[in-house]
C-alpha cells in the first residue's frame, strides 16, 4: 500500500482584527466600511441611539415595535411589496431594540448592494408605520410574552433584572415591554418615538464585505446619503445603580423537575482596565466545556448538562473626566439541574467560588483560555457579519475602532494572578443574587440550610 506523505503545516500568519475606514457623509451619517476580499455577502449594521431609557412612561416596548415596523412598508412600497423587493435582492433585513439603542442589520450579495441599500434607506428615511401593521406587531408581541414567561431561563433573567435594579430604572423591567405597556402602543406612539430619535446625524453605519469595483463611500452617499433629518443631541445616560447584596430568590414553579439557576451581579464595562483580565478569568471559571464549573458540576458530579459563566455589557459610555464609565455589564452564572440535586449542586458551585478565591487559577487554565480566546479569533471572524457585528458593538459602546485588536493583545499579556483577581472580583461568593426557578416546596428548605443568603419566594 502506498501512502501519501503527511502534509506539513505552514508558517503561522499574523492576524489582527480588521481595521475599518471611517468617514462622515454630507447628511451627518457616520460610515465605517471594511473591505473583506472574498466575502461576497456584504453585512451592514446601522446603530440608532434610541435607548430604552428614552421610551415614554408606560410605553415600554415602543422601541421594539418601532424596530420591527421599519420593514413593514415605506412611502414607496407597502409591507408586501417591500418584502418582495428585499427577496429579489436576496437580502435579509432585521432590527431589534436593546438598552443602548436600536440596531438594524442587512445582509445582501455584493452584486445587489446598491439596490438593497436603497431599500434600507427608504426604511430609515420614510417608514410608513401603517395602523394595521402596528396593530399586528403589537398582537404578535402580546402572543410572545406568555411563551417567554413559560421559559425557565427567560423567567430567571426577568427576575434577576427586577432584583438587581431599582424599581424606577428601565433596566429593572423587560426590555421588550410588558403586556400592559405593549397594549398601549399604537401607530401614533411609534411615529412619535421614531421622530424623536431616528436621524442620520446620530446614526452610524458599518459595512463589511467584498465591495469589488464599488466605491463604498459613493454607494452609501447615493443611498443612505439621501436620508435627511433634524440635528438632535444624543440622549443622556442615567447612572446605573444595582443592589447586589447576597440573597436567593426562588421563582415558584410547582411540579418542576428541574431548577433553573441564574446567579448575577453588576460589574464594569469594556472601558474599565480590568475588562481583559475579567474576560480571561470568567472564561476559566465557566466559559467552555472544560472550564472549572463544568469540570465539577457536569463531569465529576453529573448534576447538569452544562453551566456557563459570562459577562454581558448592558450599556456603555465614554469615561468621564474622573475616568468613570457611564456603563455596566451583567456578570452571571447560568445553568439548570434536576430538582432533587439542587442543594448539592449549589453547595458545590459555591465551593468552586470559594476555592477559586483561596487557591486561584492554575497556569494551565490560564494558558488554555488564552489559546481558546485568542487562537480561534480568526475563525470567529471568518464572515462579514461577525466582523460587522463586533464593529457595531464598538460603536454602540463608544469604543475606539481598534479596540478588538487591542483586546486580543491584552488577553495574551494577562497573567494568571490578574485573571484570578478579576474572576474573584466578578463573582464574590457573598455578593451574588441567586435566582432559582423551580418547585419552591421541594427546594426552599434545602437552600436555606446552605446559608448562602436570605431566601425569598415569588410567583
Amino acid at each position: 500500500m502506498e501512502f501519501h506523505p503527511q502534509p506539513q503545516s505552514g508558517r503561522p500568519q499574523p492576524w489582527a482584527f480588521p481595521a475599518p475606514e471611517r468617514t462622515r457623509l454630507a447628511n451627518g451619517l457616520t460610515l465605517l466600511h471594511c473591505p473583506r476580499p472574498g466575502q461576497q455577502v456584504v453585512a451592514v449594521e446601522v446603530n440608532l441611539p434610541a435607548p430604552l431609557d428614552t421610551e415614554p412612561e408606560d410605553l415600554d416596548g415602543v422601541a421594539t415595535i418601532m424596530a420591527r415596523a421599519l420593514s413593514e412598508g415605506t412611502d414607496k412600497h407597502d409591507a408586501e411589496e417591500f418584502a418582495a423587493e428585499l427577496e429579489r435582492c436576496g437580502a435579509t433585513l432585521d432590527a431589534f431594540a436593546d438598552h443602548p439603542g436600536v440596531r438594524v442589520s442587512l445582509e445582501v450579495p455584493a452584486s445587489r448592494l446598491p439596490k438593497a441599500l436603497g431599500l434600507l434607506a427608504d426604511a430609515l428615511r420614510a417608514p410608513a408605520f401603517p395602523d394595521a401593521e402596528i396593530e399586528r406587531l403589537v398582537a404578535n408581541r402580546l402572543d410572545e410574552i406568555p411563551h417567554e414567561l413559560a421559559s425557565p431561563a427567560r423567567r430567571a433573567a426577568k427576575e434577576l433584572s427586577r432584583q438587581l435594579f431599582p424599581v424606577g430604572s428601565r433596566m429593572s423591567r423587560p426590555r421588550q415591554g410588558t403586556e400592559e405597556s405593549i397594549a398601549r402602543i399604537d401607530a401614533a406612539a411609534v411615529r412619535a418615538f421614531y421622530e424623536a430619535h431616528v436621524t442620520p446625524h446620530t446614526a452610524t453605519v458599518v459595512a463589511v464585505g467584498d465591495f469589488g469595483d464599488l466605491d463604498p463611500e459613493a454607494v452609501f452617499a447615493d443611498t443612505l446619503g439621501a436620508w435627511t433629518g433634524r440635528v438632535i443631541e444624543p440622549p443622556p445616560m442615567p447612572p446605573i445603580t444595582a443592589d447586589d447584596r447576597g440573597r436567593v430568590v426562588i421563582v415558584n414553579r410547582p411540579g418542576a423537575v428541574q431548577t433553573q439557576l441564574l446567579l448575577g451581579r453588576v460589574g464594569p464595562d469594556r472601558h474599565d482596565s480590568v475588562w481583559p483580565a475579567q474576560v480571561l478569568g470568567v472564561y476559566c471559571l465557566g466559559g467552555t466545556l472544560t472550564s472549572r464549573l463544568d469540570r465539577v458540576l457536569r463531569e465529576e458530579k453529573g448534576y447538569t448538562y452544562g453551566v456557563r459563566a459570562f459577562g454581558q455589557v448592558l450599556r456603555s459610555g465614554p469615561a468621564s473626566g474622573e475616568g468613570v464609565s457611564a456603563g455596566a455589564s451583567l456578570l452571571a452564572i447560568s445553568g439548570s439541574v434536576a430538582t432533587d440535586v439542587t442543594k448539592p449542586a449549589l453547595a458545590d458551585l459555591w465551593e468552586v467560588l470559594r476555592t477559586l478565591a483561596a487557591e486561584g487559577l492554575t497556569d494551565e487554565e490560564r494558558d488554555t483560555a488564552v489559546r481558546n480566546l485568542v487562537g480561534v479569533a480568526p475563525l470567529r471572524y471568518e464572515t462579514a457579519a461577525a466582523v460587522a457585528g463586533t464593529l457595531a458593538d464598538q460603536v454602540e459602546q463608544h469604543l475606539p475602532d481598534d479596540y478588538q485588536s487591542q483586546l486580543y493583545t491584552r488577553l495574551a499579556e494577562t497573567g494568571t494572578v490578574e485573571a484570578t483577581a478579576a474572576a474573584v472580583s466578578a463573582f464574590p461568593a457573598d455578593r451574588l443574587v441567586a435566582v432559582l426557578v423551580g418547585d419552591a416546596e421541594q427546594i426552599a428548605d434545602d437552600v436555606r440550610e446552605l446559608g448562602i443568603g436570605d431566601v425569598e419566594i415569588v410567583d
